[in-house]
């Protein structure tokens, strides 16, 4: 119960996280890609499975940004985080000796989705970006999304030679992947870049109109989300505790835990996976 009642307290933004919190227990917190909602139902679940296999105290901590979920990583505020790839690296740049511990089966080689409403004309291209995006009003997800902002970027780049603010007539940045189907769906924008999970979960939901709004290309495999924990967890939490965090994430095996990402399972992985994000992060100028 206490757990729930300070997550519903910074949710409704009566809490701020302290710069002081003690030490007996765990707190993590997710890049917020998602309808906030289904975010808080999401992470209570994992936070109740982390505190059970763990035998600690978990608090799930949410946040209103991407900025704001590397911010609270830095600050010692969270010590483990559900990260895109971008956010990630920014938070592992930041906190020194951090580790990337698992990410989804799917995150090894994810995609991102290209959507366009009907009333635009566009059609699906298996084969590149169509050509005819062009002159058209676009929007990103959140500025630092890797698969809603930083990939769409990279290969928008390569395909037109141009910067966004070029290629199109307008440049929006709806701040998560939800907001983004929802504002082609409407037509507030023709096109868009999402995270193609989300947009295939709310697919099957039944939250999305397919006749108003459809895909109209698919990214090659980059690899995307992933768990990272502070580099200095097993000196609070004693010796070992990294690599049982690991194995409590590796383990979570619950179909209804898994669903909610939506991920098959989780697997291992390590920092040096996401060097070709990084690289192009770099190149984009989205780090610094």
């Amino acid at each position: 119960m206490r757990r729930l009642i300070a997550t519903t307290l910074m949710l409704l933004g009566l809490a701020p996280v302290a710069q002081t919190q003690a030490q007996d227990t765990f707190r993590f917190t997710a890049i917020p890609d998602e309808d906030q909602t289904r975010l808080v139902e999401r992470f209570q679940k994992v936070a109740d499975y982390l505190a059970d296999t763990l035998d600690v105290d978990v608090e799930y901590v949410p946040v209103k940004s991407y900025s704001a979920a590397v911010s609270a990583f830095r600050n010692d505020q969270v010590q483990l985080a559900w990260f895109g790839g971008l956010s990630g690296v920014q938070a592992r740049r930041l906190v020194p000796g951090s580790q990337a511990l698992a990410q989804g089966v799917e995150d090894a080689a994810f995609h991102s989705y290209f959507i366009a409403n009907a009333d635009t004309g566009i059609a699906a291209d298996q084969d590149q970006l169509p050509e005819s995006l062009e002159g058209h009003s676009f929007t990103f997800g959140a500025k630092t999304s890797t698969s809603g902002r930083l990939m769409p970027e990279y290969y928008l780049r390569e395909r037109f030679g141009e910067a966004p603010e070029s290629l199109f007539s307008r440049v929006g940045f709806s701040g998560d992947h939800t907001r983004t189907i929802a504002l082609v769906e409407s037509g507030t924008y023709d096109v868009g870049a999402v995270n193609y999970s989300v947009w295939n979960a709310a697919v099957e939901a039944g939250r999305v109109d397919t006749d108003k709004v459809h895909v109209v290309w698919e990214t090659p495999a980059y690899p995307d989300y992933q768990w990272t924990i502070r580099g200095d967890v097993d000196e609070h939490f004693g010796d070992g505790f990294t690599d049982r965090v690991r194995q409590a994430l590796l383990g979570m095996t619950d179909p209804d835990l898994l669903e909610s990402f939506p991920r098959q399972g989780f697997i291992p992985v390590s920092n040096d996976a996401y060097a070709p994000i990084e690289t192009v992060g770099e190149d984009l100028g989205l780090l610094r």
